[in-house]
């Protein structure tokens, strides 16, 4: 138990029971018990950091019968510990996290096997009163791991033993599969008769008999890919990721969240008016939404306790308001974003090595990137999501959009034509969206720079105003690579490409079309004084785009940059600015682009 006057903050935990008896912070979510019941096969996709693994603890410490004797220790105070479901601790239940699986190829098979012989084994054994020796070795005799459920299935069935199976990360090593060794694999892993199928499988038949056997079965991974190409969708039970009743299962919500800084506050553990911790987590944690028909958005669990752990005891908030622990692998994302091809040639450059047969595989952009950038240049998009698709139909739009929501990287804000919009729902996910963009150029040689150098100068921007540099070196970078040329094809696809390269300093909230003085100033770079109070340099980009191919003259030029600067006053007068940033000096820069050239950089005339 914790001897401080506030409870300790469990980032990283994923132990239920531990966290409970430990005396640590629990945000109850237990009431969804009861509504989940209504469902015996259920299937929840959620993004990663967001809670799922303790969700998964909490069922398996709340539906195993071997916990009985410590219901009220664990579950004392709880919504559930009040009001206990008649299901409680009536299961014997196995658990299997598939996190834990190395994911090498070759030796992928054999890890699996293992891994689920243990996992059987130790449920038996802790059940080793309704099981048999005899039981247990018809079990556990079986070479693989779908006929070892099929064995156990059966002898549960004849004794009228309730089984509750419980799958964490179901996704993961495939997932891995995928973005590491190549399609070819994952179909070998996922399709035909693969041991991974044949889990499945066995899982289906399990759940497709009645009296006994496999009574209840939960599942959590992150995007729906994997569980359609093992199982040609989930048709053994219910997928309730898109569910408003479910939409705040995992995460926090606003009231949870002002709650916990109020607590730990007023216990003299958190020197931040809550307030203002708030102002700040709501811009970087806030904005999910699973669900059109929720009526509130959720913050990310794990940044929320990140937040808190390094804010306490009285200390200032996180240097990095972003956890390098919720940070999207661009791994994960790279094989979906780049194609390859062979071309007939043996030289060797940034973007392919030669084979022995005298060609080389060149890795482009493909139609998913073209999409992803013009996400983040307009900041939203509409989408009929998906709730099934197999891997082989992740080029089709909707597919991918839906994919992007699943990973957390949009969020549903509102209903639209039958379909969706789907945002950026805050500026970790944002910052995120804007590294995939860099690596994605980078990875393909489209546009290489020195980011450490760049970042250097972003820091003299924000601290000395020094912006020129800043736009002397993206403006060259562009000029000298010539590849990028192609991808910098239109007013939003550059305001995406500007912002997610400003996006690299630590020192500057980046906003998009922010509403000021009756108008939109296409980026804003807004200090973040909350974290740095020495700044006083912000800026206001107004980007102007004049089409590739088309003659400019100088007066339509300066048409244009009267233009921009008049709107750029307009928008420093906004008394917001001063009223947010009192001690912050916002300067005005008129940016022009003809085509994929900038043709003009500076402050407005006086």
């Amino acid at each position: 138990m914790s001897t401080t006057a506030y409870p300790l903050i469990p980032y990283g935990w994923a132990d239920f029971r531990a966290i409970r008896l430990e005396g640590r912070l629990y945000v109850d979510k237990t009431r969804f018990i009861p509504a989940l019941e209504n469902e015996r096969f259920t299937f929840l996709i959620r993004p990663r950091r967001f809670g799922k693994s303790c969700w998964l603890s909490l069922l398996e410490n709340y539906y195993d019968r071997k916990w009985a004797d410590e219901f009220e220790q664990v579950f004392g105070g709880t919504y559930i510990g009040c009001n206990p479901t008649d299901n409680r601790h009536s299961f014997v239940v196995l658990r299997f996290d598939f996190s834990v699986v190395h994911d090498a190829p070759e030796t992928l098979e054999r890890e699996f096997e293992d891994y689920c012989h243990l996992e059987i084994e130790e449920a038996l054994e802790r059940n080793s009163d309704l099981f048999s020796t005899e039981a247990k070795r018809r079990v556990l005799d079986h070479p693989s791991a779908s006929g070892k459920l099929n064995a156990l299935f059966g002898d549960a069935r004849r004794h009228g033993i309730r089984l509750f199976v419980l799958i964490d990360e179901y996704d993961n090593f495939a997932n891995t599969i995928l973005a590491h060794h190549g399609a070819e694999a994952y179909e070998k892993l996922t399709h035909g008769s693969g041991f991974y199928r044949n889990f499945f499988a066995a899982l289906k038949g399990g759940a497709g008999r009645s009296g006994g056997g496999l009574e209840r079965l939960f599942i959590t991974g992150v995007s729906p890919i994997t569980l359609d190409d093992v199982t040609s969708g989930f048709n053994i039970g219910k997928n309730i990721s898109l569910l408003p009743e479910f939409n705040a299962l995992l995460g926090f919500t606003e009231a949870e969240v002002r709650g916990l800084l109020r607590t730990y506050r007023d216990a003299g553990a958190l020197n931040l008016a809550p307030d203002a911790a708030l102002d700040v987590m709501r811009e970087w944690y806030d904005g999910y939404r699973f669900a059109k028909g929720a009526d509130e958005t959720v913050y990310n669990t794990d940044m929320v306790l990140y937040f808190l752990d390094a804010a306490m005891p009285n200390k200032r908030m996180p240097d990095d308001l972003i956890d390098v622990n919720v940070r999207i692998d661009y791994d994960k994302l790279r094989h979906l974003l780049t194609v390859s091809r062979q071309v007939g040639t043996a030289s060797r450059d940034t973007r392919g090595d030669a084979s022995s047969e005298g060609r080389a595989t060149e890795t482009r952009l493909n139609g998913n990137f073209d999409l992803l950038r013009h996400v983040i240049g307009e900041g939203e998009a509409d989408a009929d999501m998906q709730t099934s698709f197999p891997l082989e139909r992740l080029h089709q739009r909707d597919n991918f959009l839906s994919l992007l929501h699943y990973f957390g990287l949009l969020s549903i804000r509102e209903a639209k034509a039958g379909g969706v919009r789907l945002v950026i729902p805050n500026q970790t996910v944002r910052r995120l969206l804007y590294g995939h963009l860099r690596d994605a150029y980078d990875d393909v040689g489209v546009l290489s720079v020195d980011m450490h150098a760049f970042a250097g100068l972003l820091r003299r921007m924000a601290l000395n105003g020094e912006w020129r540099p800043v736009f002397d070196f993206l403006r060259d970078a562009i000029a000298t690579q010539t590849s990028i040329r192609d991808y910098l094809d239109g007013e939003k696809i550059i305001q995406g490409f500007l912002a997610a390269y400003l996006g690299v300093s630590r020192h500057f909230l980046v906003r998009t079309e922010v509403e000021l003085n009756k108008g939109f100033a296409d980026i804003a770079l807004e200090p973040l004084v909350a974290q740095f109070a020495e700044l006083r340099h912000g800026y206001l980009v107004e980007l102007k785009y004049l089409k590739r191919g088309e003659e400019v003259s100088e007066d339509t030029l300066q048409a244009v940059v009267q233009e921009a600067e008049g709107q750029l006053r307009r928008y420093l007068a906004d008394e917001r600015l001063q009223r947010l940033y009192p001690r912050v000096r916002f300067t005005g820069l008129v940016v022009v682009f003809h085509g994929w050239e900038m043709v003009h950089c500076e402050i407005p005339n006086r």
